[in-house]
């Protein structure tokens, strides 16, 4: 069932929530899981979401480069967020692997590139609008970024998301850098911020760390996070060109330090994960 969510003057008519699933009664943590690239799991407000799926180590010419992804991170999921149609962040055989009793979230003219996934429900958003999961609340936002899945292919919108509860949580997905992030950011909790991509060079629409510093100038969250870097790199080259997995957060915290000092930079490897509570805590 496709659904489009679209923002209005009134409340509930600008929202829709996501039908209650039966499951066991569960205690989820406050906690943001990296999982790799721009893959993110958010538990809060006892409610799971995944963002931009990638869970394979092989994804066309890309090695992964960091332990495999744990298959709890699909389990028991609420809701399923797609930023964009790009191979590395909608991967198909990584879909097939997550909780399709989810409801999936995608950009406007993403829902034809899901259609043979048949989640539970499957929602279009542009970017304002918004939709109910559980307890929280998914905005899109706008994003710098070519939505078009391959060169030459019809383009969807590329967004990124503001997730809401008791704390608020930006999350990219791709984009450059742009003076609007002002008006969408608010207080943020945490911004997951991309600082690189997958191979020696970005293309435009992506921000380098000195760019993600800058956003995180921009957004002013609690603590920034920089993902998609270090996970996935062409094959054969990682062992010439290895300063690429490592180096993009570190030279963000830098320039974060220089640009944006009152913002705590959090730095994971895949795998790792951030408590929530800190930030608000701190």
């Amino acid at each position: 069932m496709l659904d489009r969510v679209r923002v209005t003057g009134h409340h509930p008519p600008g929202v829709m929530r996501a039908p209650p699933r039966p499951r066991e009664h569960r205690s989820v943590p406050e906690r943001l899981t990296w999982v790799g690239h721009a893959t993110v799991l958010i538990e809060m407000d006892g409610v799971r979401l995944l963002t931009d799926p990638v869970l394979r180590d092989r994804l066309l010419h890309l090695r992964r480069h960091s332990a495999s992804s744990s298959p709890e991170v699909a389990e028991r999921l609420d809701a399923v967020l797609i930023s964009h149609l790009h191979a590395d962040h909608l991967d198909g055989p990584s879909l097939r692997r997550v909780d399709h009793d989810a409801t999936l979230v995608v950009p406007c003219g993403g829902a034809r590139s899901v259609r043979r996934h048949a989640f539970a429900r499957t929602v279009e958003l542009a970017p304002g609008e918004h939709v109910a999961i559980g307890a929280l609340t998914v905005t899109a936002v706008p994003a710098v970024h070519d939505g078009r899945r391959w060169p030459g292919t019809r383009a969807a919108e590329t967004v990124g998301f503001v997730v809401s509860g008791s704390r608020r949580v930006y999350f990219a997905g791709d984009t450059d850098v742009f003076d609007e992030m002002r008006a969408f950011a608010g207080e943020l909790d945490v911004a997951l911020l991309p600082v690189w991509g997958w191979g020696p060079s970005l293309g435009p629409g992506h921000m380098d760390p000195e760019a993600a510093a800058r956003a995180a100038e921009l957004l002013g969250p609690h603590v920034a996070v920089p993902i998609h870097w270090g996970t996935l790199f062409p094959a054969g080259l990682a062992r010439r060109r290895g300063t690429f997995l490592v180096e993009p957060p570190r030279a963000f915290a830098r320039h974060v330090a220089a640009h944006a000092p009152n913002v705590r930079v959090e730095i994971l490897q895949p795998g790792e994960t951030l408590d929530l509570r800190a930030p608000v805590a701190g």
